[in-house]
């Protein structure tokens, strides 16, 4: 069974559902000595199965899938208001908005049930705990099972269901915080100390997860306890990310000088970048993921055909401005040196050759 040790550099791809997390990029990671990761959410099993067949044949290192947990039922009040709201938007861009489905689990049974029929070495779950007996039958299966959390109660209420370990997201992180109950609010303690604190509550490997884009972040999130890093807004600019053209120019566009959490785009809380959308519906938006999601796909799918980063749901975290423009593998161990070298201890790795 897979273990972060095993890992030559103990750095972790984010999954990054949505675009940014492609096969090339996992590839890429795991070339380098890390961990690549595979984003269940927002597609089809078949479109999940296919991604997993052709990372097998780009590495034979192990890799991970993460799989959203389904969330609990919404307001349909609330989310009716919100579509009323986004209706001005949708009749200036001449789409329709969708009647949300209620009953939307992302494929839920079939994605999980095909990761117990072929297993992968890594399977970690977002969003909350997944059933006992699924973290039974995966490990039986030889894979290694991880769940997202946010908080110490929530490390207390994951290590009991016998997972293999934790990944610790604090509030810097960009995109979606995996924070169990849709209801609460995230927390804001910041991830060095969040490690801290779960380490008093559980011995299970974490994984630090949350704004790291510099060797620095690195060494301090392991000098807290994290057995591994792991990393998304780094990779959105790298070549083998499906970062949406407009989100890589606006990281670097001085006008998008801050990240905030945001409902506005999904229904649950996420880090993105401040735009003219969030500045419209951050007050208003409900709690309702996945309803808000599907309500703002059209609007965002507009966006993205014209090219408007302020239409468009630019998840990013705090250290977004140091994300570099260079190939996957060069930045992984390229950070694992700048890592090594703030821990007082130089590694020998040698970076794979720039690519101009």
């Amino acid at each position: 069974m897979f273990h972060p040790d095993d890992l030559r550099l103990p750095i972790i791809q984010a999954p990054m559902a949505g675009g940014p997390g492609t096969t090339a990029l996992a590839a890429a990671v795991c070339r380098a000595g890390g961990l690549g990761y595979l984003a269940a959410g927002y597609q089809p099993p078949e479109r999940l199965a296919a991604q997993i067949a052709e990372l097998r044949t780009l590495t034979g290192a192990p890799f991970g899938v993460n799989v959203f947990v389904p969330q609990p039922a919404v307001d349909p009040h609330r989310i009716d208001t919100y579509r009323a709201e986004l209706a001005t938007d949708a009749e200036r861009q001449g789409v329709r908005l969708p009647d949300p489905d209620p009953h939307d689990t992302d494929h839920w049974e079939a994605k999980t049930r095909m990761l117990l029929d072929d297993p992968v070495p890594v399977v970690s779950f977002t969003f909350g705990t997944p059933p006992r007996d699924l973290v039974d039958r995966l490990r039986q299966a030889g894979t290694w099972v991880v769940t997202t959390v946010t908080s110490a109660h929530e490390a207390r209420s994951a290590a009991s269901l016998g997972v293999d370990a934790l990944c610790v997201q604090g509030p810097e992180a960009g995109g979606h915080r995996g924070t169990f109950d849709p209801y609460a609010e995230p927390g804001t303690t910041p991830l060095p100390h969040l490690l801290d604190g779960i380490r008093q509550v559980t011995d299970l490997p974490l994984i630090a997860a949350g704004g790291m884009t510099t060797g620095s972040g690195i060494a301090a999130a392991l000098e807290h306890g994290a057995r591994a890093v792991q990393l998304g807004t780094a990779y959105l600019r790298t070549p083998e990310a499906g970062t949406h053209p407009a989100w890589r120019a606006a990281l670097a566009d001085e006008s998008f000088s801050a990240t905030v959490v945001t409902r506005a785009f999904s229904g649950r809380p996420a880090r993105g970048l401040k735009n003219r959308f969030i500045n419209a519906h951050h007050a208003t938006a409900p709690v309702g993921y996945p309803l808000v999601n599907q309500l703002t796909k059209p609007l965002r799918a507009a966006a993205a055909a014209r090219g408007d980063a302020h239409g468009l749901s630019l998840w990013a975290g705090t250290g977004y401005r140091d994300a570099a423009e260079a190939p996957a593998e060069t930045l992984t161990i390229r950070l694992w040196q700048d890592a090594r070298r703030a821990q007082g201890t130089p590694d020998r790795t040698t970076a794979p050759p720039q690519v101009p």
